[in-house]
């Protein structure tokens, strides 16, 4: 079967790539998800940074054409056909394509020619786990390998993030992109996102990380997310500073409006707490790593106010589970996952019991880190 054929037809979730579009693919490459341990909305106010990769990965197979058609299938929407754009004819406001869309439309186009896709992700979507940069990523990986191009896996993270802020629409920093490129699951990604200066900060021996999907899926494309954006830029502009990083004393904050002052407090304070996780890392002090965490989600849902109840739930679950030292809201928030730190022998049944605790109040719950085995 030529690339110009159509697709074999096949029903269920689970076509090869083979089956969809008639010959092998040339092609793999994945990327993982990530979770922020500490650091939240201060990506695009400049600051500093805490994620670690987690094993859920997404996977992407690919095939060259000999025209400049793309055709995509993904094993999460498993629609009936894959979705078809041609390389220069990219329209947003397809849905999840668009993500491969905005991918495209960031290489260098004299060196892209058209190509099939299959798509397998096991990060959960909507749940602050970046499901769309590991998708990024991935993407950017097979296409550099198929195409040979001169990528370097930086200009990936920056392909990706312009992917989302100028194709998608999504306001993000830069955090995701590059975590899904440079982080591993046995260390933190300290990132300067300004400079995007990083240092991998080994968890201490004896500690494991818990996350645990709240079930509530949010979108940094909606309204609440790019709120909170332009109020951080308008802190800045009325401070006079070129972002939010600029400012580290919080009584610097005292000549803004109330709203503005709590946003801004929340970002200057964070900026200081992923600090001080990355000194209690190196020292080893999980407790303090724990109570950093508890006074970012109490910035976050006070502050911020990107909290909803559902995860204040699990937060609190998690809080008082033996074995957790500290939990707290990770992602952009409205939804999503919480991240917990807890001794390693005991963190899998801790992360379940998180789970059983809160379906018994009518939670929808899951543990995502440690992985099912």
């Amino acid at each position: 079967m030529s690339p110009e054929s159509a697709p074999v037809p096949s029903t269920g979730l689970h076509r090869s790539f083979a089956r969809l579009f008639g010959r092998p693919a040339s092609v793999t490459a994945d990327a993982p998800g990530r979770v922020n341990l500490i650091g939240e909305h201060t990506d695009y106010n400049d600051g500093f940074v805490l994620p670690a990769a987690i094993p859920q990965r997404t996977r992407v197979e690919v095939a060259s054409r000999d025209d400049r058609m793309v055709r995509v299938w993904s094993t999460q929407f498993a629609e009936d056909e894959p979705l078809t754009f041609a390389i220069g004819g990219e329209t947003p406001g397809r849905g999840w394509i668009d993500y491969v869309q905005g991918v495209v439309v960031g290489l260098p186009q004299e060196a892209v020619r058209g190509f099939d896709a299959r798509i397998a992700s096991d990060v959960p979507a909507g749940s602050g786990l970046s499901s769309s940069a590991a998708l990024e990523i991935a993407l950017g990986r097979a296409l550099r390998a198929l195409f040979d191009l001169p990528l370097t896996d930086l200009d990936l993270a920056r392909i990706g993030q312009r992917a989302e802020t100028r194709f998608v629409g999504a306001p993000i920093g830069i955090m995701d992109q590059m975590a899904c490129s440079f982080a591993d699951s046995s260390t933190a990604l300290f990132l300067d996102t300004r400079s995007l200066e990083y240092r991998r900060v080994p968890l201490p021996a004896g500690s494991a990380l818990i996350v645990i999907d709240s079930g509530v899926t949010h979108d940094h494309a909606a309204g609440d997310y790019r709120v909170r954006r332009e109020e951080c830029a308008e802190a800045a502009r009325w401070l006079g500073v070129a972002a939010l990083r600029d400012v580290s004393n919080p009584d610097a904050l005292a000549s803004l409006p109330p709203l503005l002052r709590r946003r801004a407090r929340h970002v200057v304070t964070e900026n200081a707490r992923v600090r001080a996780a990355v000194e209690a890392l190196d020292a080893g002090d999980c407790q303090r790593v724990g109570t950093l965490f508890a006074q970012s989600h109490a910035s976050m849902r006070d502050d911020f106010e990107v909290s909803i109840p559902a995860i204040d739930r699990l937060v609190e679950i998690a809080s008082a589970t033996p074995g957790v030292f500290g939990a707290r809201l990770t992602g952009g928030g409205f939804g999503g996952a919480i991240v917990a730190l807890a001794e390693a022998a005991s963190a899998r049944a801790a992360a379940d019991a998180i789970v059983l605790h809160d379906n018994t109040g009518g939670g929808r719950g899951r543990r995502i880190v440690p992985a099912d085995s």
